[in-house]
């Protein structure tokens, strides 16, 4: 009952303080809420950029051609080799014959048929088609397929795939160091919150030091107080991240340029996003309250 009675007073207490400094507090709330906004930001980016990565790396598919001269015996020796590649996925794994794709050109395009038909033989090669399952090791992967023998030479996009894997690394680990960063100040905005609140009432901290209160309830009410600044902040952020975010999305109708670049649908990321929010806006403000509290009341 007694413990009860200690965090009962403390979150009163807590809440007495927001509202007995509430210029104050409105002032660490908007800083907390403007961060956190940024921090929204960076985790909504964090997400679509994950997911248009995802999308690409779908797509993504090494044409690898075979020798004309190869008999049906080659060619199934090289479809074995290939999938003995610890990277390639075998399941996925397409073989094409010179014949099916003279038929897919002919039907793909009328002008292709007239020169297929005036040619003496099939100048085609046969070829396969193979997905891989971690994209940053497509280029590996396609120089390993590019030594099997009966191979003449190997495509998949090179330039274009390492630019936009460099593109997307940049920008995955930009927006992790933009959060921690950005976690880090919102711990220190709100230390400076409760520091100012510590000042204010330092007569009432020493005369409950005087009268023997023990340092647990004294810090108690701070660190409450700090908990309720983060989570407010966190609300008022996620309500306006989330707000953007879904007039973003009607906007450009859930794609960013191109349908190879879709934006991850907003009901899918609001929960997550609210919880990582509010999580980091109380705990950082748990935080902040901690050390403000070790550091300015010494006790």
């Amino acid at each position: 009952m007694k413990i009860i009675r200690i965090i009962g007073k403390g979150i009163k207490d807590a809440f007495k303080s927001v509202f007995r400094n509430f210029s104050l507090s409105i002032a660490s709330i908007s800083c907390i809420a403007i961060t956190l906004v940024i921090v929204a930001i960076a985790l909504i980016a964090t997400y679509n950029v994950n997911n248009i990565t995802k999308k690409i790396e779908g797509v993504l598919e090494i044409v690898v051609f075979i020798d004309r001269e190869a008999d049906e015996d080659d060619e199934k020796y090289v479809g074995e080799s290939i999938n003995k590649i610890a990277n390639v996925d075998s399941d996925k794994t397409v073989f094409n014959t010179k014949e099916e794709l003279a038929t897919q050109l002919r039907e793909e395009d009328p002008n292709m048929a007239l020169i297929l038909d005036t040619l003496d033989e099939n100048p085609l090669q046969a070829s396969y088609i193979v997905s891989v399952k971690d994209v940053t090791k497509i280029s590996d992967t396609a120089e390993e397929i590019n030594e099997i023998q009966h191979v003449t030479s190997v495509r998949y996009g090179e330039n274009i795939v390492n630019r936009l894997l460099n593109v997307f690394s940049i920008l995955r680990n930009g927006c992790l160091v933009a959060v921690v960063a950005l976690i880090v100040v919102t711990a220190f905005l709100v230390g400076n919150t409760i520091k100012i609140t510590i000042f204010s009432r330092r007569q009432e901290i020493q005369i409950m030091r005087l009268v023997g209160t023990s340092n647990t309830v004294i810090k108690l009410p701070f660190l409450v107080e700090g908990f309720v600044l983060g989570i407010i902040g966190g609300l008022i952020a996620l309500g306006i991240s989330l707000f953007a975010y879904y007039f973003i999305f009607d906007y450009t109708n859930g794609t960013l340029f191109t349908n190879l670049a879709p934006l991850v649908s907003p009901s899918s990321i609001s929960i997550n996003t609210a919880v990582v929010l509010l999580a980091v806006g109380g705990l950082v403000g748990m935080f902040g309250s901690i050390m403000s509290a070790r550091k300015y009341l010494k006790i």
